[in-house]
């Protein structure tokens, strides 16, 4: 026969797990609300109490005879015990009574404080001196202790420890453990990587323009993807391509669009994160970022601003000179093409300071291809404006075409910026649809800067800001070279108090005649002045200054002055940006001086002689100026007939076609 015990089937499975004890801070709670109360009835005892004077004890108490015994406790303070008869008085009821009024008060019953025992207690002898026996009081001494108090001093700063580490620690376990993870990753580099889980949102499609860097860009892409294509022809992909160009040519953006075209892990990092104030972290982290494309391979690896990293080594006239600077360059080169080749990694940079790169990084082998990603031409800027347009609400009117030929020098942030811009401008006036003005706007406000109609100008001044504005009008307008001008304004803009509108056209290269006539639009402002006001005023700082940087470059850099002749101390390296002697000498600077001031002089002269035989017109100008404050080019063609140059393209093109 089974036993009940046997009958029993205990199932393991349902038991449930017992969870680990963790700590708790009630118990430390617990002891400090115990603690607080030992504290209170500690002092319980001597709650009933009462504190007295010296002179009111000896004159109401003692020589009263109403003093049984006097304790003197660790020489500090006197307890006076009240006799039982004498406690049935009135004016000892208030420390009669006992505990909660029951019993009486066997005493203590009242308390002082005494500085010096010996003479308290030659003043009790000379008060007592004349009481009979029974009338004295007795003295006694003892040397107290108070347990509870000398625990709870250390006990309760402990507690309040012990609180705080609970309070601040408590939720701060995980936090602690990455704090410790972190300082052993200190060295590791951290890249956002492409590819594994996460897209770039740009695409090629999303890049307009610069259809030959694309291609280059994309050939990296197609032999990641299908190696086969160029490795049967025993072709070799590049190990690293630089972009360069400008700031806002879309360096950045192009390697989002290789990002999201790959296919293949992408590592993309900045060159500032390289650098620390630790010796060693830099060429540690360079490592790191190789070995994690390494392990992915085929990877890209691309470097923002490598200029922070690569630059020129072992330069004395370079007073940046940084050790870990330079030991995460050698590392740099190492991992690019040292003794241990990286096959299937290709790296990428970008920069807008190559001129400041070091020549070990640029060879072959390492950064094999330079793509140079120029400020983009008409049509370019017209396909960059029709991506940067999808996502706004805008007039079908606009034309793109004439957006496109009314930013010349824009890049593809500014070209950006324009359209935010105007979509704001828009929003503000409260439009349906963004249109042409909107965008003229906004080109206006990014070339000259914002409109200030408030800004309080003086009839005089705005009468100098008028001629100073034709001037430069009447000038460029009668120059055959000088780029067409599309409006004047002497509304306040910016930091100038007027301004002219030009179109420049689009050049590769610029002869010294256009450099002559540009000089000489330049300073026709000033000019106008001196002929109008027989002087000149501070207006002309920001033409003057363009006009002294374009004819040092023309003597100096272009080899446009005949007595310097065909040198030019242009340094496209820049390494004697930073140098302490110039490339010349005495003599030749002073030449260059020289030659300078007359290229300016005859400039002058040349503005000079174009106003005053122009002057009637320059007065008509400078007073519709002052009546409509902005003039476009109907208005100067209206006054002053067509350009020069107008003019002399229709004869060449009337030649053609007799011809």
């Amino acid at each position: 026969m089974n036993s009940e015990k046997d009958n029993i089937n205990v199932n393991w499975n349902k038991i449930p797990e017992q969870k680990p004890r963790t700590f708790s801070g009630k118990w430390v709670y617990a002891l400090l609300i115990l603690g607080i109360t030992a504290l209170f009835f500690s002092n319980f005892g001597h709650s009933n109490m009462e504190e007295i004077t010296w002179p009111k004890f000896k004159t109401e108490m003692l020589l009263k005879g109403d003093v049984s015994r006097i304790d003197v406790v660790n020489k500090e303070s006197v307890e006076v015990y009240i006799k039982k008869d004498s406690l049935k008085k009135e004016k000892y009821k208030n420390v009669s009574s006992g505990l909660f009024g029951k019993t009486l008060n066997p005493g203590p019953h009242y308390y002082f404080t005494i500085g010096s025992l010996e003479v308290f207690e030659q003043q009790l002898e000379v008060a007592q001196a004349n009481l009979a026996d029974k009338d004295r009081a007795i003295i006694t001494y003892n040397k107290r202790e108070n347990w509870w108090s000398n625990i709870l001093s250390w006990v309760f700063p402990f507690v309040l420890v012990l609180l705080l580490w609970n309070f601040l620690f408590k939720g701060m376990g995980s936090s602690i453990g990455k704090m410790r993870s972190s300082l052993f990753d200190f060295g590791k580099s951290k890249p956002e990587e492409y590819g594994s889980g996460k897209l770039s949102p740009v695409t090629i499609k999303d890049v307009a323009g610069y259809e030959e860097a694309k291609t280059e860009v994309m050939e990296v892409v197609e032999f990641l993807k299908q190696p086969q294509h160029f490795t049967r022809l025993g072709a070799k992909i590049p190990k690293g391509i630089l972009l360069i160009g400008a700031p806002g040519t879309g360096k950045t953006h192009m390697a989002r669009a290789v990002a999201g075209e790959a296919g293949v892990p992408f590592f993309s990092l900045s060159g500032s994160e390289f650098i620390e104030m630790f010796v060693g972290v830099g060429a540690s982290r360079v490592r790191d970022l190789f070995n994690k494309a390494k392990e992915k391979v085929p990877s890209i690896i691309f470097i923002d601003e490598i200029d922070t990293i690569g630059r020129m080594r072992g330069k004395a006239i370079s007073i940046q000179t940084n050790d870990e600077r330079d030991s995460t360059l050698n590392q740099l080169l190492a991992e690019m093409d040292g003794f241990d080749p990286n096959a299937g990694v290709i790296v990428m940079a970008a920069t807008n300071r190559a001129d400041i790169l070091d020549p070990a990084l640029l060879r072959p082998g390492r950064f094999d291809r330079h793509i140079y990603l120029e400020l983009p031409n008409k049509q370019e800027r017209e396909a960059i404006f029709k991506v940067h347009l999808k996502p706004l609400l805008f007039d079908k009117k606009v034309n793109v075409e004439f957006l496109a030929s009314q930013t010349p020098g824009f890049s593809g942030a500014d070209i950006a910026n324009v359209c935010n811009e105007a979509a704001l401008i828009a929003a503000r006036s409260k439009k349906n649809a963004i249109d042409t003005e909107d965008f003229s706007k906004a080109i206006d406000r990014l070339v000259g800067g914002l409109e200030k109609k408030s800004t309080i100008i003086s009839l005089s001044e705005k009468k100098v800001i008028a001629y100073h504005e034709a001037g430069h009008a009447i000038t460029g307008w009668m120059l055959k070279h000088v780029d067409p001008l599309v409006k004047v304004s002497i509304i306040p803009r910016g930091k100038s108090l007027g301004g002219a509108w030009y179109l420049p056209e689009e050049r590769k290269i610029i002869t010294r005649s256009q450099f002559m006539d540009s000089l000489c639009m330049a300073l026709g402002g000033r000019t106008a002045e001196e002929i109008v006001f027989k002087e000149a005023s501070s207006g002309a700082l920001d033409d003057l200054e363009k006009v002294t940087k374009l004819a040092y470059t023309m003597v100096a850099n272009l080899g446009l002055s005949e007595k310097i002749g065909c040198i030019s101390f242009y340094d496209s390296t820049g390494v004697s940006e930073n140098g302490f002697q110039k490339p010349f000498s005495e003599a030749t600077g002073q030449l260059i001086d020289v030659e300078v001031r007359r290229i300016v002089e005859e400039a002058h002269e040349n503005a000079r002689n174009i106003l005053t035989q122009h002057r009637d017109k320059l007065d008509q100008l400078a007073e519709l100026l002052l009546e409509k404050e902005v003039i476009y080019k109907e208005d100067l063609e209206a006054l002053l007939g067509k350009r020069v140059k107008e003019i002399t393209e229709s004869k060449n093109h009337q030649l053609l076609l007799t011809e």
